[in-house]
């Protein structure tokens, strides 16, 4: 199996969107290492990150963070290490539009 390390995806979603940053293709694994949430904005928002195991709706369990808060013009690393299989979907949720999400790591197949 070769491992690629790589940015896994980048959102800039709509405000209070559910919306997927990254769905891990078919034949292939991916550990999300660490998510980078940037806010943009001068006000503080809150913000969602969740894992939904082979594209099942969302649901409570899916959740890693609900509905913490970023200050105005910062920006948070959080280190996950999920791991995920085909069809996974990595997916960020913002109060405002003026969140950014990015997803790093491994993509293995």
């Amino acid at each position: 199996m070769a491992t690629a390390y790589k940015v896994l995806g980048q959102i800039a979603p709509l405000a209070t969107t559910a919306t997927a940053i990254y769905t891990v293709p078919s034949a292939t694994e991916a550990v999300v290492s660490s998510v980078v949430v940037c806010n943009r904005g001068a006000g503080s928002a809150q913000y969602r990150l969740s894992v939904r195991p082979n594209g099942a709706s969302l649901a409570n369990q899916h959740y890693l963070v609900y509905d913490a808060y970023i200050a105005g013009n910062d920006t948070l690393i959080l280190t996950i290490g999920a791991t995920m299989d085909a069809t996974d979907v990595l997916e960020g949720y913002a109060s405002t539009g003026d969140l950014t999400f990015q997803a790093y790591g491994p993509g293995i197949s």
